[in-house]
């Protein structure tokens, strides 16, 4: 039977890693989900047949509530709520590691100190400490994406000699844990640290960070999933929580380039701040409006297209509408292509999610890289909801904190059309140079709503 159980072990880690090699294509995204979730469920028939704990009884009637929960919210959730449910996966992934390592310790320091030797003891304190962090900083990050907590950077002074001192107190309580590991006095401690640590470590990080934070808190599940391995000697749970821990510091390293910025200076906070303007050093922005009518005729004499999707496009639940728009285009062969941007929208990822529901194909999402030369001779680019992804200041304007982003050369186009509600700045509150080029209109209003009235004019056009 251990041969067996370990035979199980092994093919659910192989498609563990199968699946997270064909998540890095978006085309083969979807198979990699199933066979991940194959690989899952074979380790969790695996393990539950190893287990003496609790009846199956009992473990199925778990399995039904947590699966109707699973179902309700997953059928109930906007698409343009993802980000917080990103977040609040994160935050229970940490949260049972957190809770496993506990119950561990209690299970164990209540009956026999020798079976708390110095590897368990350490696994249990990192699941405290991670699962701690991951959990109360997941929170902070789903309170802020849903706007219930100002998306604003929180700070104050001391704050960072306060989290270096906090870390410094949880070492310390962890070698006097190791020193009398009965006392519960030394785990109450680091339960406060580990968990005050996660808001400490969150709120002082701007809106225009939180991809870079869900990408990192996802991270930390994975090693608090890891951790969790140690602590119950289960190897397929070594193996996954080290596959989403590696992965999730791969993804933020990513988004971290994407914005030219540093791990550590996301950490830091502060890029999501209000900030001076580059308007207010130099000449007032002069924008040019363009109305519904003089849009789809524009639409209608050009060969090449490319839409820039935002943030702005999941609000206004847009990406269905914008479909259409392709389909009308497509009609007249016009090229019609996608750039997405690593940091587009408040996920990795948030972009490409939105549009393959509106069932739009694959392999016209082009990732910033692979498009950012074709700009140049292509006639119309649509900008729906974007903004501080494609603003030159990046490129421009050494003042700017965004500069030396990698932007998407959307400016270059022969025209700009740029959907938005108004002329508000983006999260990481910088005015978009782009609006004021000569090249640049402005389709004000609700970009649902214009852009269904574009797609009708476009259809009585023929």
């Amino acid at each position: 039977m251990t041969i067996a159980i370990e035979l199980a072990y092994l093919i659910a880690s192989i498609l563990f890693i199968m699946g997270i090699k064909l998540l890095s294509k978006t085309k083969d995204a979807r198979r990699g989900n199933i066979l991940s979730s194959v690989g899952m469920l074979i380790a969790i028939v695996a393990t539950l047949i190893t287990i003496n704990v609790v009846t199956f009884v009992e473990i199925f009637i778990c399995i039904l509530i947590g699966t109707a929960i699973g179902i309700y919210y997953a059928t109930k959730v906007a698409m343009t709520k993802i980000p917080e449910m990103v977040a609040l996966f994160n935050g229970f992934g940490g949260l049972a590691s957190f809770a496993v390592g506990l119950s561990d310790y209690f299970l164990k320091s209540g009956t026999s100190l020798e079976s708390l030797d110095a590897v368990n003891l350490t696994s249990i304190i990192l699941s405290v400490l991670i699962g701690g962090v991951t959990f109360t900083g997941s929170m902070i990050a789903y309170l802020k994406l849903d706007g219930k907590v100002s998306g604003q950077p929180i700070t104050f002074s001391g704050q960072h000699l306060i989290n270096l001192v906090l870390l410094i107190a949880f070492v310390v309580t962890s070698v006097l844990v190791f020193i009398d590991p009965t006392n519960l006095i030394f785990i109450g401690i680091l339960i406060g640290i580990s968990l005050l640590l996660g808001v400490l470590t969150v709120i002082p990080i701007g809106g225009a960070d939180m991809p870079v934070v869900i990408s990192l808190l996802n991270s930390y599940s994975g090693m608090a999933a890891c951790a969790t391995g140690f602590i119950l000697n289960n190897n397929v749970l070594i193996v996954a929580g080290s596959l989403v821990g590696a992965s999730g510091i791969i993804l933020t390293q990513i988004m971290c380039k994407a914005m030219n910025r540093s791990l550590t200076n996301v950490l830091l906070g502060g890029f999501g701040q209000t900030v001076a303007t580059g308007g207010q050093d130099g000449p007032a922005i002069v924008i040019k409006e363009i109305g519904v009518e003089e849009t789809a005729m524009l639409f209608d004499s050009v060969s090449s297209v490319i839409v820039v999707p935002g943030y702005g496009m999941a609000v206004a639940q847009a990406q269905h509408v914008i479909r259409e728009l392709m389909e009308q285009c497509e009609k007249r062969h016009i090229s019609f292509k996608f750039a997405i941007h690593p940091v587009a929208g408040r996920m990795p990822g948030h972009m490409n999610v939105l549009l393959a529901e509106a069932n739009i194909s694959y392999d016209k999402l082009i990732e910033m890289e692979a498009i950012n030369d074709e700009f140049p001779n292509t006639d119309l680019v649509l900008i729906v909801g974007a903004n501080d992804v494609v603003n030159p200041a990046a490129r421009t304007n050494p003042k700017s904190p965004i500069y030396g982003m990698p932007i998407l050369n959307a400016d270059k186009a022969k025209t700009v059309i740029v959907s938005k509600r108004s002329m508000g700045k983006g999260y990481a509150g910088v005015e978009n140079e782009l609006f004021g080029y000569p090249n640049c209109l402005m389709l004000f209003g609700d970009a649902k709503q214009t852009i269904t009235k574009v797609v009708s004019e476009m259809k009585e056009m023929g």
